[in-house]
């Protein structure tokens, strides 16, 4: 199932999509009354989810407010987190490769522990939405394809084999990254965090839509063209690692975003470097959940 945070007469709701893909309607025309995804994450039922899988095999216009899912303005599925997205660095071995050649170090193979780091997202951009070029601050613009997934019930010392029973779903985001300034600063956090560098969407894809933990093709293009093609089944610490390794010692609120890392064929990769400029469309894919689509400007 697919739940979309949207606009439509002026008026933002949170829907569910018909499963042919081609209509949304708005949930409180189905019976929960939440005004944005992040109260849906945190109080939904599970019987008002099965209500809604219900409601997406239904006919068009069952329900008062059905827009064509084409007509309608998709925003982020959270716009406004309610704190910085927590991200993993370097979580495909190919990736931790390629990293280390662009910053010419050796890589010796081993990735024992995860590295982790925030994502500060004042508003997260939508599917459609520009993605900044910063001109004067940022010189190699880089894109990164990734698996994110939400937490659905606040998570303290969850040990792996639980973990599932705390994902409500999963979503697309791009972790936009200025090179030049991650380097500069000798950290990651500002390169990251700049304004629009978070495009996150289309939807989310609810947790018991697919296999746990979940096995999905990722990629990317640029101007068409392929750039990064993996699967998820490749992360180095899955998402029963991540959670119950900082859930051990921090507790991830309902509505977290935890973004999985990127796979190699990202712009920093190439030799020489494929940095993204003004006018390149990035697209980023992932099996069940969409495509996720975004122009530099």
């Amino acid at each position: 199932m697919k739940l979309v945070t949207y606009q439509v007469e002026h008026k933002i709701r949170v829907g569910v999509v018909s499963q042919d893909g081609e209509w949304v309607y708005p949930i409180s025309s189905v019976g929960p009354e939440y005004g944005t995804m992040l109260e849906a994450v945190k109080q939904m039922s599970e019987s008002e989810k099965q209500l809604l899988e219900y409601a997406s095999r239904q006919e068009p216009y069952t329900y008062r407010g059905t827009a064509r899912l084409a007509e309608v303005r998709l925003l982020a599925p959270i716009p406004e987190p309610e704190q910085d997205i927590i991200c993993l660095g370097i979580n495909y071995m190919e990736h931790a490769e390629e990293s280390a050649r662009f910053r010419k170090r050796e890589f010796d193979g081993k990735r024992p522990f995860a590295v982790y780091f925030s994502k500060r997202v004042n508003m997260a951009s939508a599917d459609g939405d520009k993605i900044p070029a910063h001109e004067g601050l940022v010189d190699s613009l880089d894109y990164e394809a990734e698996l994110a997934f939400i937490i659905g019930k606040d998570a303290r010392n969850v040990p792996p084999e639980r973990v599932r029973e705390y994902i409500f779903g999963y979503t697309i985001l791009n972790d936009v990254s200025a090179r030049d300034v991650q380097n500069r600063h000798n950290q990651w956090y500002f390169g990251k965090s700049l304004e629009g560098f978070s495009p996150m969407g289309p939807c989310v894809l609810t947790a018991d839509s697919v296999a746990y933990p979940p096995c999905l093709g990722i990629r990317s293009y640029v101007n068409g063209e392929l750039r990064q093609d993996s699967n998820t089944s490749k992360l180095i610490f899955g998402i029963d690692h991540i959670v119950s390794e900082l859930s051990g010692g921090m507790t991830l609120k309902a509505g977290t975003v935890i973004s999985t890392g990127t796979p190699s064929g990202v712009g920093m990769g190439f030799d020489p470097p494929r940095f993204l400029r003004a006018g390149d469309e990035v697209v980023c894919e992932v099996e069940g959940i969409g495509r996720l689509t975004n122009v530099v400007g």
